[in-house]
């Protein structure tokens, strides 16, 4: 007998025995599933079923990467993943051949006829940014080579003249350069690295970032960023461990260099409740930051125990601010224009104003919520927040207060929008973790993120580098403020801080436009 023969008879048997390994498992399968009694088409059809459940599993991935359009996939289009992608690897947000942008209806940015040059902008360009970008070297159908290089990026600052200060009347005001940073995420919700990698990035960029609700931890103070530090209605960070507000922990907050301003944090966008975080995420170092038993479901309340009304949050907002001499704001929902008009009468009868209002829109992001608070619960952005600009107006009380948006702004045109329906500034969630790599797998809150972003298993985090990811931050954040300058010369203005109403019309699907006020008094005028 030949080597050959012998080599073809043991190929021919491990053939038989794997066949005869397949249709002794279709036969034990066929049988489980035939005498099953959780699902009607697994009884009736068994090779069908587990056909139908195959595509059901692979269903988001071929829509996201082949069949949906690069303009409708949601959360996120094609497009909004690309160009945050692009952003973050190469600098650049350059395209060509035309916008695949629906022109309906909508917000659209009025350019003037005679823009301003870029000498004529008033940008801070020192010092000049030190970071990563990406050359491509190969494009093949399967795989692309490409290679780092060492470059210094222009920062695009604001000037100091067109700097935001928040909390002007306190000890210790927050002066900002930069129109965008990161909100609130909290560790916990993100894993170490991605929190790590974006305490660098962002500290290189110079803008800020917010702890979101679950306490301060090292991972945040990893690189050289301005902090928000934010109290939820579980005070994780600052409570003690009967869980109620312990003052001396966040009068030693207050005293950290890092730490600019504090968030109080009523509501966001996709949830208008507390915080919601899986047991398996809890960790040990998790559960000692935010004083609670690790391993155990976190369930925040709905609202801080002692807030009711409009006299409670600012008596508690004028009280922090007392207290820890740094600006102190909060963060919510709108729809109910009623309240909002009463919460800001409540602020001019008593004379005590929060530092800042962030205004989340129903399409805000977050790690875990339930369905029907993030489909059906809180008004968009760009309905929230005129109602809110027009009151503050209203009431001649605008300049007090300085107003933070946030809501899916993730390319400078979108920016510039919101700064002209009155944001002053601009909190950036899943932006910010898809320059880290997240790729929109929608597994946050089952500690399963296959990119090492929303997880704090660190078999899965291992997958992100930090010291790759957070220079992609840089770049993100620097590119945005590229564009938002652009758009100024665009407008005719100095600085992306004078978009204002004026530079903002609105189209409706007759054709006909409408002014930004009169879209603010029809807004309020009928609710």
């Amino acid at each position: 007998m030949t080597l050959l023969t012998v080599l073809q008879f043991i190929v021919n048997m491990i053939i038989v025995i794997f066949l005869l390994i397949m249709l002794v498992m279709g036969a034990v399968l066929l049988f489980k599933d035939k005498h099953q009694k959780q699902h009607s088409v697994l009884r009736n059809y068994p090779l069908l079923a587990r056909i139908r459940y195959f595509g059901e599993k692979i269903g988001p991935e071929l829509r996201q990467y082949l069949f949906l359009p690069d303009t409708k996939g949601k959360p996120f289009s094609r497009n909004d993943f690309t160009n945050i992608v692009i952003a973050g690897k190469y600098n650049s947000r350059m395209t060509s051949f035309g916008t695949q942008h629906d022109y309906e209806d909508g917000f659209f940015i009025q350019n003037t006829m005679f823009p301003l040059q870029t000498t004529e902008l008033h940008i801070d360009q020192s010092p000049m940014i030190s970071s990563f970008i990406y050359k491509i070297d190969n494009e093949r159908l399967f795989n692309r080579d490409e290679h780092r290089l060492k470059t210094e990026i222009d920062p695009y600052y604001l000037s100091d003249e067109d700097q935001i200060v928040i909390g002007a009347n306190l000890p210790h005001p927050f002066k900002l350069k930069r129109l965008v940073g990161q909100s609130g995420m909290s560790y916990g919700a993100l894993g170490s690295h991605a929190i790590t990698a974006l305490s660098k990035g962002l500290g290189q960029a110079g803008t800020w970032m917010n702890t979101g609700e679950g306490g301060l931890s090292k991972h945040h103070l990893a690189g050289d960023v301005d902090i928000i530090f934010q109290i939820g209605p579980g005070l994780f960070g600052v409570r003690n461990k009967a869980g109620q507000f312990d003052q001396q922990a966040f009068i030693k907050l207050s005293h950290h260099d890092r730490i600019k301003a504090f968030e109080i944090k009523l509501a966001q966008g996709a949830k208008t409740r507390g915080g919601h975080m899986q047991g398996n995420k809890v960790t040990d170092e998790i559960a000692s930051i935010r004083k609670v038993e690790p391993w155990v479901t976190i369930n925040s309340p709905n609202r801080f125990d002692h807030i009711d009304s409009p006299e409670t949050l600012l008596n508690w907002v004028h009280h922090l601010q007392r207290i820890g001499q740094k600006p102190v704001g909060f963060k919510i929902v709108i729809s109910k224009v009623s309240e909002v008009e009463k919460l800001i009468r409540t602020m001019v009868d008593t004379h005590q104003y929060p530092s800042f209002i962030t205004i989340d829109g129903g399409e805000g992001g977050t790690g875990a919520t339930f369905q029907e608070l993030e489909d059906g619960v809180g008004l968009p952005l760009f309905t929230a927040l005129p109602i809110l600009t027009a009151l503050l107006e209203k009431y001649n009380i605008r300049e007090r207060i300085k107003v933070f948006a946030s809501g899916k702004l993730i390319t400078p045109d979108k920016i510039a929008i919101a700064l002209g329906l009155g944001a002053d500034l601009v909190n950036v969630a899943r932006g910010m973790m898809i320059s880290v790599g997240c790729i929109m797998s929608q597994q946050c809150h089952m500690n399963t993120c296959p990119v090492g972003v929303a997880t704090t298993d660190p078999k899965r985090e291992k997958g992100l580098i930090i010291d790759e990811k957070k220079y992609r931050v840089t770049n993100f954040v620097t590119s945005l403020h590229e564009g938002l300058f652009n758009i100024s010369a665009a407008v005719g203005v100095s600085s992306p801080t004078k978009i204002t109403k004026e530079h903002i019309i609105i189209k409706n699907k007759d054709g006909k436009l409408q002014s930004i006020q009169d879209y603010k008094l029809k807004l309020i005028e009928h609710a």
